[in-house]
């Protein structure tokens, strides 16, 4: 079945666009620079970092060589800025066209309205099946006449065989969705949305609405309505698990509004499972059995299916807000074969390697552990990641590839970045950052027309403060030295 979104805060808008770039004719390069341009190194003196804390690359995407290399070939972790790096493997081994395919199948037959045995929920590795999807599923089950299921309803996760994973290894919040490993049969990113609606009064109760419901885990909200101003509106809130409760504290400024949070109370599977038994219950579903993990016999016939996206949409979705799980679902999924691999991770570790090898992109220094680059020991050099892009624009799934990256000033993870600058709208950028680490990778389209792929990362304990030197050479680059006989191009829209 085609897929549709009707995923609203949490599950962020799917699309594609294609964009095109018209590159002027310009002399031969000259030799890379190796001094910074005056206004990154003064912003970086001011954020009191040192440039050999800085790696830099810049080339325009139909030259030959870099206009600019700063410290490029010094191996650096660049956190989220890898998922460029995820996208361009995937696009390159899968395609764009790839979907994934969820499947319902039964072990015996429908008498009446019950079926007589196990339902099984069989996974193909989606990294958006979200609980909408999940809901229509099983409500066409249900639309079949099935209001029963005499056995069991069984959840196959063996499409993909992930390692034991720790949520509170990397900064001690386990709950916190981006923290979530992945699963063969991961649902809804494996995270539960809080929608919170504080009162009028401070002190008063903030309303919640969770979405999707789990069977088992039991709500215990104490966050109360507070009279702060409203940025950054979840400053005060947090979430534990004592059992099978969350308990949820803090505070919602008035001044908000309805806001929407989101948790990750349990392990894929079950939260799966729980998943699973809170929805077939509210479809007015019975089962015998339990709701369990398991593995779907061979030759079983599919009642129901339901297909993902396409890939060219889900690496949008992935890198515009920096979903971490559906990264770690595509670098696993690099790794899928016949015969399945004990690992699907550090099979997928091994493809990318292969694949970027192939795609002649120098892969000395680089650490890949997840693909998201939730990580301390993830590394890449800042020419690897230049190249990666210019090879990325030779592509045939350019198009998609480039689509799936924030725009500076208008929306993902650079909304707010470059809002009054006239490099505002001219730059697609994936952004990275963790403690100690601040990086951007992508294409700044400059004044004249012409695209430069271009990158920064910054690893230092004053790395946060590196925002406003990324930008200066986003503008640096946006202004470029004027080719000859070519004028400006138009710019559209208040800048």
């Amino acid at each position: 079945m085609p897929y549709r979104s009707q995923h609203s805060a949490f599950v962020f808008v799917l699309g594609l666009f294609a964009i095109l770039a018209f590159p002027a004719a310009r002399a031969a390069p000259a030799a890379p620079a190796v001094k910074l341009p005056p206004v990154v190194s003064v912003a970086l003196e001011r954020a009191h970092i040192p440039v050999s804390a800085v790696a830099i690359w810049v080339q325009p995407v139909d030259a030959k060589q870099p206009t600019l290399a700063i410290n490029a070939g010094q191996p650096m972790n660049p956190a989220s800025v890898m998922k460029v790096v995820t996208t361009f493997v995937a696009l390159e081994q899968l395609g764009p066209e790839r979907i994934w395919r969820t499947r319902i199948a039964a072990s015996g037959p429908i008498r009446g309205s019950v079926l007589a045995g196990d339902l099984y929920l069989i996974g193909d590795g989606d990294p958006v099946l979200t609980y909408e999807r999940l809901w229509r599923l099983l409500r066409r089950l249900r639309m079949l006449g099935i209001a029963e299921i005499g056995g069991d309803i069984v959840l196959d996760h063996s499409a993909l065989a992930f390692p034991a994973h720790d949520p509170y290894v990397f900064d001690g919040r386990g709950l916190r969705p981006y923290n979530s490993g992945g699963d063969g049969l991961l649902m809804h990113f494996n995270a539960q949305e809080l929608a919170l609606f504080p009162g009028s009064q401070v002190h008063e109760p903030v309303r919640l609405v969770e979405e999707p419901p789990l069977a088992g885990v039991a709500m215990d909200n104490r966050i109360v309505t507070s009279g702060k101003s409203c940025e950054p509106w979840y400053r005060d809130l947090d979430a534990h698990l004592e059992d099978r409760r969350l308990v949820l504290t803090g505070s919602l400024p008035a001044s908000c509004g309805p806001r929407i949070w989101a948790a990750a109370p349990l392990a894929p599977a079950d939260f799966g499972a729980a998943m699973v038994q809170a929805l077939w219950r509210e479809l007015g579903g019975t089962v015998r059995g339990t709701v369990r993990g398991g593995v779907a016999p061979k030759g079983m016939t599919t009642l129901i299916a339901d297909d993902s996206a396409p890939l060219g949409e889900i690496v949008r979705t992935m890198n515009k807000w920096s979903n971490n799980v559906i990264a770690r679902q595509l670098l696993a999924q690099l790794g899928r074969g016949n015969p399945a691999p004990a690992d699907s991770v550090d099979a997928g570790i091994e493809a990318a390697r292969q694949r970027l090898a192939e795609a002649r992109i120098d892969i000395s220094g680089l650490a890949i552990d997840n693909g998201a680059g939730l990580s301390r020991n993830a590394r890449i050099r800042a020419d690897s990641l230049g190249t990666l892009l210019i090879r990325a624009w030779q592509r045939p799934w350019m198009p998609e590839f480039l689509a799936s990256l924030p725009v500076a000033g208008r929306d993902g993870t650079t909304r707010r970045r470059l809002v009054d600058s006239p490099a505002r709208g001219y730059a697609h950028l994936k952004t990275g950052t963790i403690n100690e680490v601040k990086a951007i990778a992508g294409y700044v389209l400059d004044q004249y027309g012409r695209r430069h792929a271009l990158v920064m990362m910054v690893n230092h304990p004053q790395a946060a403060n590196s925002g406003k030197a990324q930008d200066a050479l986003i503008e640096w680059v946006w202004t470029a030295d004027a080719p000859l006989s070519v004028q400006p191009v138009a710019r559209r829209g208040k800048r």
